[in-house]
Formats: C-alpha cells, sequence, structure tokens
C-alpha cells in the first residue's frame, strides 16, 4: 500500500498557514479493492495475476477471474470467496473482514472524497475496478451521474437509509437550490431500472425515498 501511494497523484491544498498535500484517491478504497484482488482471483487461469495500474485519470485494479456474484449487487450480497484459506488467513491479519463490508467502505469513502463512482466490469477471464479521479458534475456523463446515483441507493439501503432527492444532493454537491438536476438524475437512473420509488403510492417527488432495484 505504501508502493501504491508513493505512485498516486496529489493534490496541494493550502490551508490557513501551510501548504498541504492530500492524496486524490481515499487510501481505504484503494487497501480494500487491492485486498478483494487478491483473495478472489482465479489461480487456474495462468500466465497472469492482480494488477494495478495508474493513470493521470483513474486507477485501474484488475484480477483473473470472473466474480462469483453479479456486480450489480457488490454492495449488499454476502460475500464469497473463491479461495477461502486465502481469504481466512488475510481475515486473521486484519487485511479484510469477516462480513465482507469492503465494497461498502470503498463506496462511502468515494463519496466522501466527491469522487465518480466506481466502475466494475466483467470481461472473459478477468474482473476490473476502476477508481476515477475528482471530476465536477459538470463533466460527468450520463453514466456516470447514474452508476453513481445507483450505488448511493445500495450504500443508503444498506445502511438501513433511503435514498431522497437530498441525500443525492450531498453526495454531488449540489445546491439546494438546483434540485431539479438531482430529480433529472434520479429519473435517468429509474429509466436504466436500477432504482424504484420506495412508495409507488407517493404522488410527491419533494419527499420521495428510493431504493435499488433488488430491494
Amino acid at each position: 500500500m505504501e508502493f501504491i501511494n508513493d505512485q498516486l497523484p496529489k493534490n496541494e491544498r493550502i490551508g490557513k498557514a501551510f501548504r498541504e498535500e492530500q492524496r486524490m484517491y481515499p487510501e481505504i478504497a484503494i487497501r480494500e479493492l487491492v485486498a478483494n484482488a487478491i483473495i478472489h482471483q482465479d489461480f487456474n487461469i495462468t500466465g497472469t495475476g492482480p494488477i494495478i495500474e495508474i493513470f493521470s485519470d483513474r486507477i485501474e485494479i484488475t484480477n483473473p477471474g470472473v466474480p462469483l456474484i453479479d456486480t450489480m449487487r457488490f454492495i449488499d450480497e454476502p460475500p464469497r470467496s473463491r479461495n477461502e484459506d486465502l481469504a481466512a488467513f488475510m481475515r486473521r491479519i486484519n487485511i479484510c473482514e469477516e462480513r465482507g463490508s469492503g465494497i461498502d467502505k470503498v463506496i462511502n469513502a468515494v463519496e466522501l472524497f466527491q469522487l465518480p463512482a466506481p466502475e466494475f466490469r466483467v470481461t472473459n477471464n478477468h474482473t476490473q475496478v476502476t477508481l476515477f479521479a475528482y471530476k465536477k458534475l459538470a463533466d460527468m456523463d450520463k453514466a456516470d451521474r447514474v452508476r453513481a446515483c445507483y450505488q448511493h441507493a445500495c450504500l443508503r439501503h444498506v445502511s438501513n437509509d433511503h435514498m431522497t432527492n437530498s441525500s443525492l444532493r450531498e453526495r454531488f454537491s449540489i445546491k439546494d437550490e438546483n434540485y431539479s438536476m438531482a430529480s433529472r438524475i434520479i429519473s435517468d437512473t429509474i429509466n436504466e431500472s436500477l432504482i424504484k420509488p420506495y412508495d409507488p403510492e407517493n404522488t410527491s417527488r419533494k419527499h420521495a425515498k428510493y431504493v435499488p432495484f433488488w430491494a
């Protein structure tokens, strides 16, 4: 982790008296994703292994093997490890947790850093997670916004809460008077069948609550 962090770009923040360097990505998010890549790699696929690639605008973490659960359910599904002995060892040395809350921590840290939502992709033989560098909301495309809205709804749901227009505005740092921007993102995510109203009979969009499609 120290080696990876040393390669990451940093942002300089000027405080009241001193300049301070801040990392572009939350360390806990990288730690959890690297641990997942190690634990869930498929050792039957030869000639490859976990790969971490650092670019100016993103980090790509890839491991051999197709995930045992749907990528859309990474946040809420109980963990299934392909290599239980390795997973048990990493739990004993406190690198990962028994209940599999790693992806929850990743999404939560990404939201705190106001980063675009991570992307989970599956190829024929690999699983890849991409962490994106900071973007303004105006620079995010529709897919970025919809993905972030869905993950935010998942995170709220597993925290025994609901996504609202207000919580999504906080996620994207949208000013209260621009609530219609959040409404548009919610509408786009509903149209993609990724979220749904918590109470379909509620006609007030202002006080509406939303849950993931699987809830």
